[in-house]
């Protein structure tokens, strides 16, 4: 694609996703095992590219230009990633085709029928950094739905990004999709130009940091979806049970303390803070993890029995800039309030909206929290780690969006699609407006059970 300019690369995308809206379903999951089989092909090829994006990455580590944390999301090889990300592909694959279902429809008179259908948004632009397997990521759930896209990966992943959409391409050259139905592209410059091309780019998907986001929504006019920081906070409610909380606690904080749904504010009630606070906190420097306390806090695991040996290095007083930071590291941020309702206020003040937990064993106080806290995720006696498209059941996700509008919190095949609404007369003349009003006809607004539209099958 280097050859192409932004409104070349923009088109190609819009005329591929026209072109393709003919072609059934079936043929969309096709691709996505041909891809796969292609990824499966290309992976020594792949992951040798993966291995100097990282070489070059770990020079601007080293030289701080990059953070560690950075560094690790780039690994396509690290644990099971790639096994996951062929996985995905898979599980959405199996996933129920999301487009053409209906979900509202009346019989508005004698053989006159509207049905509201699901159906794709159109090109997708999804910018996102140094984690390489987005790419797959997105491919296969744009594919799935419907839409076409153009994927912009960080500069640190450029040779894997470049490598991924090469084996991408080749799956999709085995079916009747169009190749370009799935571009990557590599310079901030394209970014930009195509950030004003609404005319063929139908919504902004970034995944990365508060300023890449920030920077993308305030420099266009297409519709932007996703979230800026991954603010995530446990409150420990005074019914909490303790063993809950300490693997609670611990597991949304160490599980990968770089993902966006690690919890980086720990909200004590002042009930606890002499019995299951101690434990926890106990729990959580045995892991390494540093405690930034306020006064409360702190005063109580100052006498912690044995001491532990790295108190010193790892627990220290808070300041108030603590609890609006997305630490992303081996870093909690640890306060004390009164009551679940001062907890509601302090996270729907200092959280990004992402995801929130309580832990409490008070069906009453769960409710409170649930409806109360004003964030994509609410949950009760579960880490927040669980905010995540794989883990809800999506197969994999676009993103997370934080937003109120469309779609929130992990963003799977169902947020990428719309409606359009579809019309039909049967009647031998067909219908016009000019026969109903006043002493005309009148509408009949009969509710439908339909599934799928039946001129459509």
């Amino acid at each position: 694609m280097s050859s192409f300019n932004a409104h070349d690369i923009a088109r190609a995308a819009k005329n591929a996703f026209q072109e393709a809206q003919l072609i059934p379903s079936s043929e969309r999951v096709e691709a996505l095992h041909q891809i796969r089989e292609a990824l499966e092909a290309s992976k020594a090829e792949i992951l040798l590219a993966n291995e100097d994006d990282l070489k070059a990455a770990e020079y601007e580590v080293r030289a701080g230009n990059m953070s560690a944390t950075l560094l690790k999301r780039l690994d396509l090889n690290r644990g099971d990633k790639w096994d996951s990300m062929l996985q995905g592909i898979l599980d959405v694959a199996a996933l129920p085709d999301p487009t053409g279902n209906v979900s509202y429809a009346s019989e508005l008179d004698e053989d006159l029928e509207l049905y509201r259908v699901a159906c794709p948004i159109g090109v997708l632009l999804v910018i996102f950094e140094a984690r390489p397997e987005v790419v797959v990521n997105i491919a296969s759930l744009a594919i799935k739905s419907g839409n076409a896209a153009i994927l912009k990966g960080g500069k640190e992943s450029n040779r894997t990004t470049t490598m991924l959409a090469k084996a991408i391409s080749a799956g999709l050259s085995k079916t009747s999709i169009p190749e370009l139905y799935i571009q990557a592209i590599q310079t901030r410059a394209e970014v930009s130009s195509l950030l004003q091309l609404d005319q063929y780019i139908d919504l902004v998907i970034p995944r990365g940091s508060n300023s890449l986001v920030k920077n993308i929504q305030n420099n266009t006019r297409i519709p932007v979806m996703g979230h800026a920081d991954g603010l995530c906070s446990v409150f420990i409610d005074e019914h909490a049970d303790v063993t809950k909380a300490i693997r609670v606690v611990l597991d949304s904080k160490i599980d990968y303390p770089a993902a966006c749904n690690a919890s980086e504010n720990l909200i004590l009630h002042e009930a606890v803070v002499q019995t299951v606070w101690p434990p926890v906190a106990k729990a959580l420097l045995d892991a390494n993890v540093k405690l930034l306390c306020d006064p409360p806090s702190l005063n109580a695991i100052k006498h912690l029995l044995p001491t532990p040996s790295n108190y010193e290095s790892l627990v220290s007083p808070s300041e108030p800039s603590a609890y609006d930071t997305e630490h992303l590291d081996l870093i909690l941020s640890v306060i004390v309030l009164p009551s679940v309702g001062s907890a509601i206020q302090f996270i729907n003040s200092h959280s990004s909206h992402h995801t929130d937990s309580i832990i409490t064993e008070s069906e009453a106080v769960a409710s409170i929290f649930c409806r109360g806290v004003d964030s994509a995720g609410t949950f009760v006696n579960a880490s927040t780690r669980f905010a995540d498209g794989f883990r809800y059941g999506f197969g994999t996700e676009v993103g997370i969006s934080t937003g109120r509008i469309h779609a929130r919190g992990p963003v799977g095949l169902d947020g990428l699609v719309t409606y359009k609404y579809m019309m039909r007369s049967k009647a031998p003349s067909g219908h016009v407006v000019g026969e109903f009003g006043t002493g005309k006809k009148q509408y009949k607004h009969k509710h439908l059970s339909a599934t799928a539209v039946p001129f459509l099958q």
